[in-house]
């Protein structure tokens, strides 16, 4: 799923050092996710999702527009000090069929959490009981793979497209029309696939549990092989005379992962088990799966005795057992459990080197576009807690900050632009470590190698600084008090954190408590010092350590074309291997595919599917409590909300008073990766590490409704505990005041950074790129955003990196201009989010550290009215995938805004663009967003194999809407899933972020009432009446793709001109 950032590099807490201690990689092993979580509507920014998650101390931060949810971080722990025991009791387990194995109270989620285990098929139970309404399940099935064919994560696509009870195309799509779910997906891992959902509704919770358990043990789709064509692959061919093509989501997923070469940075660690092979699949690999291995696989692996099952949550503990034992007496036992079982790689005894290609652009100097990675397996088997536990801090102090010696070295080196590989990835059986860099020279290769494997000698030799072990153990402990989670459920993070060890058959408990190991770490580094600890880990299981393998990632203009001309061979040989009579089949079928896709459902078995009533929504949305004051002349808001003793706070400043020439120097994360007068950067992250929970720094853009003008901010966003406030506010003073913009070389690597994460997001992320590409077309507050974070920013840093040495006394003269013209007292506003103790003691330091602002700018007001021709565009990227967009302003076409457009824009993704662009045309993912700030309205795809096919959906959105016939029960779904949106979950900081955000944009709490009153009140009618308003996009709105050179090529020819071509990378 997707909201705006992919679940493939899902993040079970918000912090990396939190998942480092809690034995989850920093970069987790490639997930698959079977569903894409569309762009939200604006409601959240109305109604209150977080925008931004928490970061490690110094992340650098993208330019925010408030425009879609990124709303993926993880959630919600109960705020009551003591939650209440509760058990199913043992004469019901016993009598539901099911053995107590263990109990434990796990005080550091304040959870009592009974290990059970069903006596007729061995499933594997957890429930955890609490006071924390967001209620989590989960079923995980142990699906090692023995290819590349990508069976394990098209099962997963295909079980929710239908089941026993629930007989209709996917339930997946009803539920997420009709829920009010907080997390809905399901993903593949190397070794396993994850079936979670979870809801703070308890009605809708138990129907969601009911769907997944009948969705994986009685699929549809081992019976239904255009299920498995559909999710998986199979050949199109429209007419016999056409050329033949492969189809399916999965496979089109893939080959835009395989157009990333960061994430195709080998499997050589294990050459003789499961992780060998790719278990999302190899696009050259998947058309050779057959539909009996599918089915076998299913039968093999889905089965009770191999399941392993997670309730989370204040449900009713007896009523989880009641729901399981219905699904799991219908079985019998099974040897699956012996026949999933993950064997171990052994150790290498030499190291080895891996050289492969990956698909890149013709621009630039590819000599310098080279990739190194070294990786290590750590061991033979898992490791024991204190081990892990050791590795999981060395992690952090080598990589887990700008400040970190391995990560500082390698980026000062100049010998790359950015680190590639996790560093320790500890999820599955056997931990690993991998480090290296992107942007290297062709003649640096080796000298990277040897720069790391030198850097790990020094600091097995020479040990770590006091700071930096102190900075480390701070910003960990720290998280793990916070257990911040974001909008992410925390009962999901904790079962992730468990399955990593539960899967192995290790103790599912260990993993979730921390007190007593962190503790007895804390007692060993102050006994024996950290040398000590932390020297004999670096050379056992790096240093001597001869499982190494080197990987080389070298540049290939033509990989691209050359993938495509051999796959269109393959098709050309299959296709002359066919008979007439096989041709006309297979365009029969092609034709019985796409009519089974594009036919709606029966109402009766849409109807089959649970769902919520209108009776069981709030009518009136959710309240935070805001105090408006004033300190020292300056707006200050107070969130008086539970926050476990931490202080949350937002400076924002206003940066109109920039010059439009400068604008592009804005994203002030250089202010975080340079020194001060008295300290280095590394000193001055180390503070903030050892002080704080995180300080970062980035510019707010958005359109004001009703306004010419755009909202354009700089946000200061900081944490600490209660007693660290007077600090936090004094590193901020500091960070914005006393850093000098005098070292060039550091700004160099900043810039060079900054570059490579651009490319990152570029190949990755095409459709977020087009749709800032779109929005700087339409409204001004895209334009500025566009310019600090899409392809014009790109552009800028390519032309700064070449001109740094030459006019570098005047960029760090625009620079301190850029200060100068932004922190100021005047005009700015304080957020604070804590207990009303707490933001009563941080008053003074709010005071004190607004004296030390300067009061005024030094400037004018520049406002800025700039946009960029209204053309369509293809921006043109080696890749096998498309992004799709196209979009255009309907309140310039005379719109009122009302809550039901959010009804309908979410309903017009959750169907036609669904059955449309995904599941006929083969995208991993189509949606439609709603900017009610400025009123555009944009069409997306992710991943599609199609261009102008794409187009011609988007264009027919409005006849869709007009021939719509939308029963009762099918629009109260869709209002319920609306609601859902709007009263999507947070935590206290992430509500009084959001209440920030609505006093910036004067978004009162009057006109979220009545939106939502709006919502609840849609009908068919206005369903019909917004046909007309989308036409305008239709007409005149405007397209921009990232796509690939043959395909954009192609639309310019049956389209004569209808491009104009911009080529980066």
């Amino acid at each position: 799923m997707e909201g705006v950032a992919l679940l493939r590099s899902l993040s079970t807490c918000s912090s990396v050092t939190c998942r480092r201690l809690l034995f989850q990689p920093k970069n987790r092993p490639r997930l698959f996710s079977s569903r894409i979580h569309r762009y939200k509507q604006q409601v959240q920014f109305l109604y209150g999702s977080s925008t931004r998650r928490w970061q490690p101390t110094t992340t650098s931060f993208e330019p925010l527009r408030l425009r879609k949810s990124s709303s993926f971080a993880p959630s919600a722990v109960s705020t009551s000090p003591h939650p209440a025991a509760r058990d199913a009791g043992h004469d019901i387990a016993e009598k539901l069929g099911f053995d107590k194995i263990s109990e434990q109270f796990i005080s550091e989620c304040k959870s009592t959490a009974i290990f059970y285990k069903h006596k007729k098929t061995g499933a594997e139970v957890i429930s955890v009981s609490n006071d924390d309404e967001n209620k989590v399940f989960g079923i995980v099935f142990r699906t090692p793979p023995k290819d590349s064919t990508g069976i394990p994560h098209i099962l997963e696509h295909s079980v929710l497209c239908g089941s026993r009870k629930y007989p209709l195309k996917e339930p997946f799509v009803e539920l997420l029309k009709g829920s009010l779910n907080t997390f809905l997906n399901a993903f593949t891992y190397p070794d396993r696939t994850c079936y979670p959902v979870a809801s703070t509704n308890a009605k809708d919770f138990y129907n969601l549990v009911d769907v997944y358990l009948d969705a994986v043990f009685f699929p549809k789709c081992v019976e239904d092989f255009q299920t498995f064509q559909q999710e998986g692959w199979h050949y199109e061919l429209n007419d016999p005379s056409e050329e033949l093509s492969f189809k399916g989501v999965v496979f089109n997923e893939m080959k835009g992962v395989y157009s990333q070469p960061d994430n195709i940075l080998g499997r050589a660690l294990f050459p003789e088990n499961t992780y060998g092979v790719d278990s999302g699949g190899d696009p050259k690999v998947i058309p050779k799966l057959t539909f009996e291995e599918f089915k076998e696989f299913h039968q093999k692996y889905y089965h009770p005795s191999n399941a392993r099952i997670w309730f989370y949550g204040d449900d009713d503990p007896a009523e989880r057992l009641h729901i399981l034992s219905a699904y799991l007496d219908q079985f019998e036992a099974s040897p699956a459990p012996n026949e999933s079982r993950v064997e171990a790689q052994k150790l290498f005894k030499e190291p080895v080197r891996v050289v492969e290609k990956y698909p890149a652009g013709e621009g630039g100097d590819l000599k310098k576009k080279h990739m190194v990675c070294v990786n290590w397996l750590l061991s033979d088997g898992p490791l024991d807690l204190e081990t892990e536990l050791t590795l999981g801090f060395l992690d952090h102090l080598l990589l887990g900050t700008p400040a970190s010696p391995l990560r500082r070295i390698l980026l000062e080196s100049g010998l790359g632009d950015a680190i590639v590989g996790g560093g320790v990835e500890d999820e599955l059986l056997q931990p690993q470590f991998s480090i290296g860099l992107k942007g290297v020279a062709q003649d640096d290769i080796n000298k990277v190698e040897e720069l790391i494997m030198n850097t790990l000698k020094s600091l097995a030799k020479d040990g770590f600084t006091t700071e930096a072990v102190e900075a480390s153990m701070n910003t960990i402990e720290f998280s793990l008090r916070e257990n911040n989670t974001g909008s992410f459920p925390r009962g999901l993070s904790l079962m992730l954190r468990s399955i990593g060890k539960w899967i192995y058959d290790r103790d599912p408990f260990e993993p979730l408590t921390y007190e007593k190991p962190l503790q007895s770490l804390k007692e060993r580094i102050a006994k024996e010092g950290s040398k000590a600890v932390f020297t004999p880990i670096i050379e056992k299981y790096i240093l001597n350590n001869s499982h190494r393998v080197t990987i080389e990632m070298q540049p290939d203009p033509d990989k691209a074309s050359r993938d495509e001309a051999e796959e269109k061979e393959i098709l050309q040989k299959v296709k002359a291997n066919m008979t007439e009579e096989d041709l006309a089949e297979l365009a029969r079928a092609t034709q019985e595919l796409r009519l089974k896709q594009e036919t709606p459902d029966s109402p009766e078995a849409l109807r089959s599917v649970p769902s919520l009533s209108l009776q069981d929504i709030p009518k009136k949305p959710t309240h935070v409590p805001t105090n408006i004051g004033e300190v020292n002349g300056v707006k200050v808001l107070h969130h008086d909300l539970f926050t476990n003793d931490v202080v949350y706070s937002e400076v924002v400043f206003d940066m109109s008073a920039v010059k439009r020439e400068l604008l592009q120097l804005i994203p002030f994360q250089s202010l975080l990766e340079m020194g001060t007068k008295d300290m280095d950067f590394v000193q001055l992250n180390q503070l903030i590490g050892r002080k704080t929970g995180g300080i970062s720094i980035y510019p707010l853009t958005s359109s004001v409704r009703g306004k010419v003008d755009p909202c354009t901010r700089i946000i200061v966003r900081g944490k600490a505990m209660s007693g660290k406030v007077e600090d936090l506010f004094s590193l901020m003073n500091c960070i914005l005041q006393d850093v000098q913009f005098t070292d060039l070389q550091r700004f160099k690597q900043f810039v060079s950074q900054s570059k490579a994460r651009m490319e990152s997001r570029v190949r990755g992320s095409g459709h977020g790129i087009a749709a800032a590409r779109m929005d700087a077309k339409l409204n001004v507050a895209g334009w500025i955003s566009e310019q600090m974070s899409g392809i014009s920013y790109l552009s800028f840093l390519e032309d700064l990196e070449k001109r740094l040495d030459q006019n570098w006394d005047e960029i760090s003269s625009s620079l301190e201009e850029i200060r100068k013209s932004v922190f100021y007292r005047e005009g700015c506003l304080v957020n604070m989010t804590a207990e009303e103790r707490n933001l009563n003691h941080s008053t003074k330091f709010v005071a004190k550290f607004l004296d030390l602002l300067p009061s005024s700018a030094s400037t004018e007001l520049h406002p800025l009215r700039n946009q960029l021709p209204p053309v369509n565009e293809a921006i043109v990227i080696p890749t096998q995938v498309n992004y799709v967009g196209k979009a255009g302003n309907i309140y310039e076409a005379g719109y009122q805004l009302s809550g039901s457009a959010y009804v309908i824009s979410k309903y017009i993704g959750n169907t036609w663009l669904w059955d449309r662009v995904r599941v006929s045309g083969g995208a991993y993912g189509g949606f439609c967003d709603f900017d009610t700030h400025s009123g555009v309205f944009s069409y997306l795809s992710y991943r599609d194999p199609n261009l102008l096919k794409t187009l011609e959906v988007y264009d027919g959105t409005a006849n869709f809407l007009r021939e719509l016939d939308l029963d009762d029960d099918s629009l109260t779904k869709a209002i319920i899933g609306t609601i859902g949106d709007v009263d999507a979950y947070q935590l206290p900081d992430a509500k009084g972020y959001s209440s920030l955000l609505r006093h910036l944009l004067g978004i009162t709490d009057e006109e979220r009432e009545i939106r939502r009153e709006e919502i609840l009140s849609t009908r068919l009618k206005d369903f019909k009446e917004f046909a007309d308003v989308i036409e305008t996009v239709k007409d005149k709105g405007v397209v921009v793709v990232v796509a690939s050179p043959e395909d954009v090529n192609a639309a310019n020819e049956e389209k004569s001109g209808f491009f104009d071509v911009k080529k980066v990378l």
